[in-house]
């Protein structure tokens, strides 16, 4: 079936959006980004081995990233974008994100059982080096059917103007209006394939991955917006 990505005009609104809406956007990055960083706080020891708080940074290699990413490519594929629409792409992450995350899978701020025995043996110098080499990669240009297109259309409301019947945020005032994300804290989410977007959110909706600001935002949104969201924020290039 063919795929294809959002349409011109939807793409053109997307990027502009951060002008209509300005005063949301800017409210959301100065307040979520303070909720984000005392929210981390007790992961600071994980995240200050990538620089992500400032204290004494470890500079990665990409090309030692690369020789050690042979053991993720089954998942996250040889260029760092999946084959398969379960594992998120990794090609064009935010530099940091990466690193971050893979130290709370180390040390359990973040429960994943297969990531969990990847990471086991992994060095905070091993994280920065993979950190370097995937966000080094171009991202994957994802895309929707045009039966999905009006869902998404759907999710692009909420993407752009929050959903204001909850006091939920616009989604772009942290991951940008085109979804590329704000290094080291806020990940790029263009191009994600969409059921792992809606399994992400899923998670942060029930409890099960743990994030105070992120399991507000999702927790106040119904199963079907997730879905709209995820389709939206998939088509995002």
């Amino acid at each position: 079936m063919t795929r294809f990505v959002l349409s011109a005009e939807v793409a053109r609104v997307a990027r502009v959006a951060v002008v209509t809406v300005a005063a949301v956007a800017t409210v959301t990055v100065v307040a979520v980004a303070g909720q984000w960083a005392a929210a981390q706080s007790n992961a600071a020891g994980a995240a200050d081995a990538t620089g992500a708080t400032g204290a004494t940074a470890i500079t990665g290699d990409a090309a030692a990233g690369r020789a050690a990413s042979a053991t993720c490519v089954a998942c996250h594929g040889a260029d760092g974008n999946s084959p398969t629409d379960q594992f998120p792409n990794l090609a064009g992450q935010v530099p940091g994100y990466i690193a971050a995350q893979l130290a709370k899978f180390q040390s359990g701020a973040r429960q994943d059982p297969v990531m969990a025995g990847f990471v086991a043996a992994l060095t905070a110098q091993d994280m920065a080096d993979l950190d370097a080499y995937y966000s080094g990669l171009d991202g994957k240009i994802g895309g929707i059917t045009p039966a999905q297109e009006s869902a998404a259309l759907a999710g692009g409301k909420i993407y752009r103007g929050g959903y204001k019947p909850y006091d939920i945020a616009a989604c772009m005032g942290c991951h940008g209006p085109s979804g590329h994300g704000i290094p080291p804290a806020f990940p790029r989410l263009a191009g994600q394939p969409a059921a792992y977007l809606e399994a992400q959110l899923l998670a942060y909706k029930s409890g099960a991955r743990v994030d105070p600001v992120m399991n507000a935002v999702a927790f106040a949104l119904s199963a079907q917006q997730i879905r709209e969201l995820a389709l939206y924020i998939s088509a995002l290039y």
